[in-house]
């Protein structure tokens, strides 16, 4: 099969994510794997396999400094993921890919965001689900940006049962077998039988058991402290967990694989892949950026885009 042409938008101006994205592309192994279509600043032309940029802004310099993100900047790092879409609804791409971006940048420059998944649910008008998928962990997410104290509210055993289809159906095509999925709880120690809470009883325990009932592979509500840990111990007997809430799988699957985990949407008509880091303002421009995350998200793109 030929290489899959990889929509790249090549993230926040003043973060790392230009500087890993060139880097990342000139690795032989990234090259062997894929066509990069890469959407960024003209100022990237020099860094980049010739081509391969489709030029969707010119900022000035002081516009894209490092480490001093600008209401431009924030402009233009939502332009590159829009262009990357519309690449890839239009077919000119099997794959997207998308560099580091700052939600708050995006926001002072006067458009709401709250991330990439929720932006690639609205364009392609589907039902969508986190997924960060590293060697040792692979972990889903019932809410993704959501404040805190508003996850409790949003989960419902409707959703926990159609994110639960969803994550066992794109799990089963890639992998071509059914996935074994732990459910995590909500509360410390899956509420402790109702004295730590009750959204395990009342919620999620009913939907483990509806999505049991359609025939999926689904275990739980389980303790996380205790699920994640048999990961770190190589000992996870799942082949995938649902998280409750962002930090709750973010943490562990970042502290176990951070270079390799790579955010995975899943639901979407095409793969979408992204490193597990942020925009790093600290590290930008300094040379001392790691690289390989965002190689991990371009190859795994690759891959899925080949299956």
């Amino acid at each position: 099969m030929a290489r899959p042409v990889v929509a790249i938008s090549a993230g926040d101006p003043s973060g790392i994510g230009p500087e890993v994205l060139a880097r990342a592309l000139r690795l032989p192994a990234v090259k062997r794997a894929l066509t990069p279509l890469v959407f960024g600043d003209a100022s990237l032309a020099r860094h980049l396999p010739k081509g391969s940029l489709q030029v969707v802004s010119a900022l000035p310099a002081a516009s894209r400094r490092s480490g001093r993100p600008s209401r431009e900047g924030g402009v233009a790092q939502l332009a590159y993921v829009t262009a990357a879409i519309e690449a890839a609804r239009a077919g000119r791409a099997q794959a997207i890919c998308t560099a580091p971006v700052s939600k708050e940048a995006i926001t002072r420059a006067g458009v709401h965001f709250t991330g990439h998944t929720e932006v690639l649910a609205e364009a392609f008008g589907v039902p969508v689900l986190m997924l960060m998928s590293g060697p040792r962990l692979q972990v889903a997410l019932a809410t993704n940006h959501l404040a805190l104290a508003d996850v409790p509210r949003a989960l419902t055993v409707s959703s926990l049962v159609s994110k639960l289809a969803l994550l066992s159906r794109e799990l089963e095509r890639w992998e071509g077998r059914r996935p074994r999925i732990a459910v995590c709880g909500l509360n410390p120690h899956a509420g402790d039988g109702g004295v730590l809470g009750k959204e395990e009883q009342r919620v999620i325990a009913p939907a483990v058991q509806a999505a049991r009932r359609r025939g999926l592979d689904v275990h739980g509500p389980l303790a996380a402290d205790g699920l994640f840990a048999l990961a770190g111990q190589g000992r996870f007997p799942y082949d995938v967990a649902l998280a409750m809430f962002h930090d709750q799988g973010l943490v562990a699957a970042k502290s176990l694989d951070f270079a390799r985990t790579v955010n995975v949407t899943l639901g979407l008509p095409v793969p979408r892949t992204s490193p597990d880091h942020g925009v790093a303002y600290a590290l930008a421009g300094t040379g001392k950026a790691d690289p390989q995350p965002m190689a991990e998200a371009l190859l795994r793109a690759a891959k899925f885009a080949r299956r």
